[in-house]
């Protein structure tokens, strides 16, 4: 019987491991690391110590594989030859080669490498296909590979942009691959379509730990179709190019998966990420985002809003400074950035026309007082409630990642980058934007409240300034007992200050009778 079990242990232990399983490993012995055919493996690479990555026993049904590495912002190089060349190699964080098989091969190399001066800690897997499958970045003119797989992006403040090459029909092992310009019918490459998916990881997470282990759902197709949001799809007749909004500080993984409608095939290009900021500046890097100016400015700016929140109508002089200094602050800040050179580092496609846009956005900002124009202090009150207490949710976000500032903030980056307008503006929404979220109702609703109960019979505004002014003169003049009444004139008053101020500078008068005397 203890014969029998060990004969089963060891039957179990010479089966190949699962497919999208994950090992982790440490640095590997020889400068040799070997793979397994769908398997995620950690390891890390150390500047003065290439590797060799080596995979076996591959399939004579594989037609293609694509080899991918990660990390999450040190730069790792992989190439088929020891020595990269620009059109057999790349070099960057999310990178990966196709490696098209000959007939009859059953294992492939690839060299690993990294320049960075402190050791790099990476996942990489090697993916098959079939003759069936599209082959991504298979009619690449524009990048250095010949056949280049992966998805270059470009971040700034506004937005962040995805590029990719277009892919090629699939072929078997020994056979020319399909011509990519010579025709457009349904037997060429431009019968493919490509899905382009994106993935948030989770808020303030800028771990490196996280960030491999969430690039895993990104790399294979039915992971990332079971994981990600499809946000556009793309014909070969379109430009391989899409814009995102940019989300400093959040990180989001991109991928493009190629379907060939005919066949009903598909095949994933390399995922990318990006957090839209830089782990290595000195200065507001991706661990410390938002300048110390920023954060004072936001926090008594939300003191002032709370303020407004609860007692706005009251100290209507106070609310009117508010929205006023909002109003001026936005248009001063659109038209010095527009017109000088200062900077500061919803999806539909009817509202990629600028005009579309702020037509639209001016109607639903007059619609709203125009519904309320019978009942003005319910308007004035729910003003303050909103504004004053989102002012609380700008503070937050100076501190901590917040989704909810995109409400105003794609606004003005709209009004800023005329690019801004063909970006998809997706946001994710967790469990920090739920409590903040509710943080924010609550406030409005406290204030709204308050203010509504305590304006209970009161005038509906109080009196203006001017009438105030114009009532308290009339006043004066009219009550001479009044004591104010015996006030001098204000151009009085100011002269008398002025001779003091004379007399305090003037030199002190010997001591001594001062009077002459009398004859």
């Amino acid at each position: 019987m203890g014969l029998l079990r060990l004969l089963v242990l060891a039957l179990l232990a010479s089966q190949p491991e699962v497919v999208g399983g994950a090992e982790t490993v440490g640095n590997s012995s020889e400068g040799l690391l070997e793979f397994s055919m769908g398997t995620f493996r950690y390891f890390e690479l150390n500047r003065p110590f290439p590797e060799e990555a080596i995979l076996r026993h591959i399939s004579s049904n594989v037609t293609f594989l694509i080899f991918q590495i990660h990390s999450q912002y040190q730069n790792t190089t992989i190439s088929f030859s020891k020595t990269p060349l620009p059109n057999t190699s790349g070099t960057g964080t999310d990178k990966g080669l196709v490696f098209i098989l000959r007939p009859e091969q059953s294992m492939c190399t690839w060299y690993l490498e990294t320049l960075d001066a402190e050791p790099v800690q990476n996942v990489a897997i090697p993916l098959s296909y079939s003759g069936r499958d599209p082959i991504p970045g298979g009619c690449n003119l524009e990048f250095d590979l010949d056949i280049d797989p992966n998805i270059y992006l470009e971040y700034n403040f506004f937005e962040t942009t995805i590029k990719f090459a277009p892919a090629n029909l699939g072929y078997a092992r020994g056979t020319d691959p399909p011509p990519c310009d010579v025709g457009t019918g349904r037997d060429s490459r431009w019968r493919l379509q490509y899905d382009v998916y994106q993935y948030f990881l989770p808020e303030n997470d800028l771990t490196e730990e996280g960030l491999l282990q969430h690039l895993q759902r990104m790399a294979e197709v039915p992971q990332v179709m079971a994981n990600a949001i499809k946000v556009v799809t793309l014909t070969a007749n379109d430009k391989t190019s899409v814009s995102f909004s940019s989300l400093r500080g959040q990180g989001v993984i991109y991928n493009v998966i190629v379907w060939d409608p005919f066949l009903n095939t598909s095949a994933a290009y390399v995922p990318a990420h990006t957090y839209a900021c830089s782990f290595e500046e000195t200065e507001g890097n991706c661990s410390s985002l938002g300048r110390v100016s920023s954060k004072v400015f936001f926090t008594l700016f939300a003191l002032l809003g709370l303020f407004i929140c609860f007692f706005g109508h009251r100290f209507w002089k106070t609310e009117l400074f508010f929205i006023g200094f909002i109003f001026m602050g936005f248009f001063f800040y659109v038209l010095i950035t527009r017109l000088t050179p200062i900077k500061y580092d919803g999806n539909l496609k009817i509202f990629r026309d600028d005009g579309v846009f702020w037509v639209t956005f001016s109607c639903i900002a007059v619609l709203i007082p125009v519904v309320f124009m019978g009942c003005l202090r319910i308007l004035n009150i729910l003003t303050c409630g909103f504004i004053g207490s989102y002012s609380v949710v700008l503070a937050i976000d100076s501190y901590l990642y917040t989704s909810l500032s995109y409400i105003t903030l794609n606004v003005l980056k709209r009004a800023l980058n005329t690019d801004f307008r063909g970006a998809f503006t997706n946001v994710p929404f967790q469990t920090n934007d739920f409590i903040i979220l509710a943080v924010w109702g609550m406030l409005a609703v406290s204030g709204i409240t308050l203010q509504i109960r305590r304006e209970r019979g009161q005038p509906i505004f109080p009196p203006h300034p001017y009438k105030l002014w114009k009532r308290e003169r009339e006043r004066r003049v009219t009550n001479i007992l009044d004591p104010s009444y015996h006030i001098p004139p204000l151009r009085e008053r100011l002269y008398g200050r002025l001779t003091q101020i004379k007399e305090f500078f003037q030199k002190e008068q010997p001591a001594g009778e001062r009077t002459p005397l009398l004859l």
